[in-house]
């Protein structure tokens, strides 16, 4: 994959995620979280680490509560080089585990969330990760259309929607 790579209405670009944000490549980013306040590791935990702000947004949420699914809570941080950034905890997952026999990701709730965040958010630059893909096991080949569908809308006609995907 090239420095970015243009699939259906999305971009794929490799890189850290956290990084290209706080660079001010992005005007929303998106990561998916579990309903119990944990953000410690995968992108929630870069986040949580870089700005706080953000694992104080979900904080502010009920702990272990299902009706979250398929929610969000945002937080607004200011980037290293000055600007504005919302960033959305998605609940796109009820709980977490290694259990590398099971999907923590619940792909109701991904749809559920996209649909909000599209409907909220227009005309912006959202970069997100291959959301619920990673530690949350899902199959990305599910996602992927809801995302593109939900928030880039046709061709990106409504959002410029970039998926950063770590290099290697």
């Amino acid at each position: 994959m090239g420095e970015s790579e243009v699939v259906k209405g999305l971009s794929y670009r490799e890189g850290d995620l956290v990084a290209l944000a706080d660079g001010g490549a992005f005007d929303l980013i998106i990561h998916g979280c579990n309903c119990f306040h944990t953000m410690g590791s995968g992108v929630a935990g870069a986040l949580r680490a870089r700005w706080p702000a953000v694992y104080a947004a979900d904080c502010r949420t009920a702990r272990g509560a299902r009706e979250k699914l398929g929610s969000y809570s945002l937080a607004t941080v200011r980037t290293a080089c000055g600007g504005e950034l919302l960033v959305v905890n998605a609940y796109t997952q009820f709980d977490y585990g290694r259990d590398p026999n099971r999907v923590y990701v619940d792909y109701g709730a991904i749809a559920s969330v996209m649909r909000e965040i599209g409907q909220a958010y227009q005309g912006v630059r959202i970069g997100l990760p291959m959301i619920g893909a990673g530690l949350a096991r899902g199959d990305w080949s599910r996602i992927e259309p809801v995302v593109e569908e939900q928030l880039a809308g046709v061709d990106g006609q409504r959002n410029a929607v970039t998926v950063v995907v770590l290099p290697g």
